[in-house]
């Protein structure tokens, strides 16, 4: 026995229902696998800088933090770290800050600056660009590489 054909008014809801869901989930879907690019900070753009830090240390050490100043801010927070750089290179007035924790001698790093030795080698570079502009060596930290959280 032959079931009678579904009237038009049905067939049209039930392909217009799975369309508006298939809709739905592809919008879900993709808003879940989409690639993010930063990682909600202003420090972003410094993990670009990683590959140039660790060869400055030489692969030395663990890192400590990653943090993202301006020439001025970095000279108010840290005036010791800044008088030991090489400011004069090309680039932006944007650097990044790259703190590791070992035991860096002043023959172990690249491009060195401050202590002879220390437990903290921090590599600074411009951003754009990933110039090493030094690596301070200290044996605490001058600055803070943590992010405040509100919660």
């Amino acid at each position: 026995m032959k079931t009678p054909p579904m009237p038009r008014g049905r067939i049209r809801r039930r392909w217009a229902t799975g369309a508006a869901g298939c809709a739905l989930m592809a919008g879900f879907l993709a808003g879940c696998t989409t690639a993010r690019s930063n990682l909600g900070t202003s420090d972003s753009s410094c993990y670009l800088a990683l590959p140039t830090a660790t060869k400055a240390v030489n692969g030395h050490g663990h890192l400590f933090g990653v943090r993202r100043y301006t020439l001025s801010a970095l000279r108010k927070q840290a005036p010791h770290l800044v008088q030991d750089l090489d400011t004069k290179k090309p680039g932006s007035q944007s650097v990044c800050v790259i703190g590791f924790t070992g035991e860096f001698t002043a023959g172990s790093v690249s491009d060195p600056r401050g202590r002879a030795s220390g437990h903290l080698a921090v590599a600074v570079s411009t951003t754009p660009g990933n110039h090493l502009l030094g690596t301070v060596i200290f044996t605490r930290t001058p600055l803070h590489f943590g992010h405040s959280h509100l919660f």
